[in-house]
């Protein structure tokens, strides 16, 4: 008996390397695919925005004067920030309005079945749903196939994901044309972005993408729902509809929701471990090129690539965390074995699909949680204490890790800036970015833009957990992981990310509200600091490099920028993060 329980252990041992080493195989695989993407994605992307020959331009050229004549638009006469914000702005709310009302009307739509749309999309509900598509959150305080009909699902959900995620990569690429510019009172016209950005890029990265998915399984019918009898003799309702059209988009446009109340985990939107990395890529891919668009823009490609290896960085340092924690489990929790066996994979795989494993969940957590696509394929209110620690720190650091489409790369650029002033006072040298000075006015939308994110998140937890609204939410936990999904939510909601804790239920005129309000600061509270700061670069004539110039395309910057991302994030949310997650952890042991 001791030989062969020798013998189990080694084998056990032996399982356990191979899964370690799958995983790392995924894990290298999907870093050095992007990697080598992010040059010529990002050379694309600047040739799109430069109105430069691209391969597209015999078919997209045409339908984009269409567009400008249909619209009224001339593309020649550009915007200052001001009128380039309020266009964006009221581009926005006319999604959201339109959204609101397909969603309160969709009963007198087509394509909608009472017997299965059984839950009620009230006015509270209906409003918040509508915000967070209009600003890329999705968060769903619903369940797919049970509330929205196939209208709503295409032409209000799917449409609004091509048109909010290409307003956020607009509003990108005129805040990098901003700190390009130099001597110039405008950052490009607001609707020659969203055009291109639709036509040249979301697009034809859709159309591709969906027939991927439909090759691995995706269903894209409009079908009525199937009702199948189970073996127990119980009946089953197996839902249908356009899920490869609505998956791929909210993906590539850094949207997230899902199809269906199981989101990436759920078999039609994610079939197979290939469309788990197909899906992941989506959501990076362009995030990442945009470092290089940038660099390319301003002409300091190494400033771009900088970017890049400190994302990559920080991606790398949750990836390995958030492994580590759920392939070990948590050891303080007495009796429970989480060891490889006949019966059972290894690590934490409670709210795991089986077919993606430790590997494949942990990818999918630590992607979905550094951008602003919360297209989860685990619960993430399944993962460990530390395990959902490192989710919610993602969320936290505030879209700098590839981030949203557009968003995520201006976010980082307005953290350097701030890492750039603090470094100016401590070596006594003149904070100057990309030849331009940072000025007082330049450092109040800074201080604006850093400190919108702490205030949202940290005031409408507070409220949330001394009321009795707040409190109802918590239906299944309470103590410090209650306090985590409170956290984790409207961090999420801040992020435009729309991922959650399922133990919080979110469905009420509470939470429907304080949560749009999150989205719409996440959204407009960091988009118009950001495009009023890209705008006073845009007017300062740059200056040349002198000794007195802190360079910021070195390896020393990068390793300032990390720590100050690191430290910033840990001054603003230590206490809270203390009270949740870690003593979570911590009182496993007693």
């Amino acid at each position: 008996m001791k030989h062969l329980a020798l013998f189990d252990q080694g084998k056990i041992f032996r399982i356990d390397i191979a899964m370690n080493v799958s995983s790392a195989i995924q894990y290298l695989l999907f870093v050095v695919i992007v990697t080598v993407c992010v040059k010529p994605l990002g050379g694309y992307m600047h040739r799109v925005f430069a109105q430069r020959r691209t391969l597209l331009d015999r078919l997209c050229v045409p339908v984009e004067r269409w567009i400008y004549l249909l619209a009224g638009v001339d593309p020649s006469v550009e915007m200052e920030p001001g009128k380039y914000i309020v266009s964006f702005v009221i581009f926005s709310l006319i999604g959201t309005l339109l959204l609101y009302g397909i969603l309160r009307f969709q009963s007198f739509l087509p394509w909608f079945f009472p017997q299965y749309q059984t839950a009620p999309l009230t006015p509270d509900l209906s409003l918040n749903t509508a915000i967070s598509f209009s600003t890329t959150s999705t968060w769903q305080a619903y369940a797919g196939e049970s509330t929205m009909s196939y209208f709503s699902q295409m032409v209000g959900l799917c449409t609004q994901n091509f048109l909010a995620g290409a307003a956020g990569l607009a509003v990108g690429m005129a805040f990098i044309r901003g700190l390009a510019r130099e001597s110039c009172e405008t950052i490009g016209n607001f609707w020659v972005d969203l055009t291109r950005s639709l036509l040249w890029i979301l697009l034809p990265g859709a159309l591709i993408g969906s027939l991927l998915l439909v090759w691995q399984g995706v269903p894209m019918n409009f079908h009525p729902y199937v009702v199948a009898s189970t073996l127990e003799g119980r009946t089953q309702v197996i839902a249908q509809g356009p899920v490869a059209a609505l998956e791929i988009i909210k993906n590539l446009g850094t949207n997230g929701g899902g199809f269906f109340n199981a989101n990436g985990a759920h078999p039609y939107e994610n079939p197979t471990p290939l469309s788990n990395l197909l899906e992941l890529f989506s959501i990076v891919l362009l995030p990442a090129a945009l470092t290089n668009t940038f660099g390319r823009m301003v002409q300091h490609v190494r400033q771009g690539w900088l970017f890049y290896w400190v994302m990559l960085l920080l991606f790398t340092g949750g990836l390995v965390a958030l492994h580590l924690s759920e392939h070990r489990a948590n050891p303080l929790i007495h009796g429970v074995n989480s060891r490889q066996g006949q019966l059972q994979a290894e690590g934490n795989m409670e709210g795991k699909e089986v077919r993606f494993g430790i590997g494949g969940s942990v990818l999918g957590g630590i992607v979905t949680s550094n951008t602003a696509t919360g297209s989860a394929n685990a619960s993430d209110d399944s993962f460990t204490s530390l395990g959902g620690m490192v989710l919610l720190v993602n969320l936290l650091l505030g879209e700098v890790i590839f981030g949203g489409l557009g968003t995520g790369i201006f976010s980082m650029i307005m953290t350097a800036a701030i890492a750039v002033f603090l470094a100016g006072l401590m070596i006594g040298r003149t904070p100057q970015y990309l030849g331009k000075q940072i000025g007082p006015k330049e450092n109040k939308m800074i201080v604006i833009y850093a400190l919108t994110g702490p205030v949202t998140i940290l005031v409408l937890t507070a409220i949330a957990v001394a009321t009795k609204s707040g409190l109802a939410g918590l239906t299944t936990n309470t103590g410090p992981h209650g306090l985590t999904e409170i956290l984790f939510g409207y961090a999420s909601c801040f992020a435009n990310n729309g991922q959650a804790f399922a133990g919080l239920s979110v469905n009420t005129p509470f939470y429907n509200i304080t949560t749009a309000f999150a989205m719409m600061a996440g959204r407009f509270g960091l988009a118009i600091p950001a495009l009023m700061f890209a705008g006073m670069f845009a007017r300062q004539k740059e200056r040349p490099e002198s000794l007195g110039t802190l360079r910021t395309d070195t390896f020393t910057f990068g390793a300032l920028l990390t720590a100050f991302l690191l430290v910033v994030t840990a001054l603003s949310y230590l206490p809270v993060v203390t009270l949740g997650p870690v003593l979570e952890h911590l009182l496993f042991n007693i």
